[in-house]
């Protein structure tokens, strides 16, 4: 029997590591935990069935992320938010925050280093953020996301990265767009990057032309590697740079090399 969707692999080859699991959030560790380290959290998209096992937290892509996270110095987390239909955007909202402040106020992170990564539906829960963005918050990252409410859908309009995007000042936003995305979704995103450059905000943008929706679980291929590859080492850089408030040295941001093995195939 052919596996879902989402349980199709990671793209990007990274040796799963064990998380350490505290209530709604996994929280994957890298080697060396001699101080608190940055961290990124990952928040999947839906709605998904409440009922749906395994959940977001364990599906492969984003134990990927997360391992990936631990694997280049930094703490990945993944959160299981409740967004269950349109009408759950508030809730899910809350259950993310409430993730973000227990990162922070763990003692393996550096609370003044958080990125926040947003997947497909989940990236209507970006708006908040970047209404408001925080001083600790260094990045935002957005994977084929849905960036305003859909036509027909109850969702409360609060939840519009495209209007909330003019607020969000020298905060650095990574957004991957895929060339075969639904045309409904990718209006949005045309919405979100319009308004973002009228705003002269920290914009890059990661095409995936020949991507899917999901395709860092359902395109094998050497444009996905690469294109997981530059935004997670756009996230890492924006989330180690040096602030002018910050007293201590900043980590290294190496890249994330795509592994001699797996260039030149699809």
């Amino acid at each position: 029997m052919a596996l879902p969707p989402y349980l199709q692999p990671f793209v990007l080859p990274v040796d799963r590591r064990a998380a350490e699991r505290r209530d709604a959030i996994d929280l994957y560790l890298p080697d060396r935990a001699d101080q608190p380290k940055p961290a990124i959290v990952f928040v999947h998209g839906g709605p998904i069935p409440a009922d749906l096992r395994p959940s977001p937290r364990d599906w492969p892509v984003y134990q990927g992320y997360g391992s990936l996270a631990a694997e280049h110095g930094v703490v990945g987390v993944t959160v299981d938010h409740r967004l269950y239909d349109l009408a759950a955007y508030p809730l899910a909202a809350a259950d993310v925050t409430a993730a973000v402040d227990a990162v922070r106020a763990d003692p393996a992170v550096d609370s003044e280093r958080i990125a926040l990564w947003f997947f497909s539906g989940g990236g209507l829960l970006l708006a908040d953020w970047l209404r408001r963005p925080a001083g600790w918050l260094r990045c935002v990252a957005a994977t084929y996301p849905v960036l305003v409410p859909l036509a027909g859908g109850d969702i409360d309009p609060r939840f519009s990265p495209a209007d909330a995007v003019t607020s969000a000042g020298e905060l650095p936003v990574v957004l991957t767009q895929v060339g075969r995305e639904r045309p409904e979704i990718a209006a949005t995103v045309t919405a979100f990057t319009a308004a973002a450059r009228a705003s002269d905000i920290q914009l890059e943008i990661i095409d995936v032309p020949d991507g899917q929706h999901g395709f860092d679980m359902l395109d094998h291929t050497v444009q996905s590697r690469e294109a997981v590859s530059r935004a997670f080492t756009a996230v890492l850089a924006a989330l180690t740079r040096l602030a002018a408030s910050d007293d201590s040295a900043a980590i290294a941001s190496p890249g994330v090399a795509v592994p001699e093995n797996v260039r030149g195939g699809a």
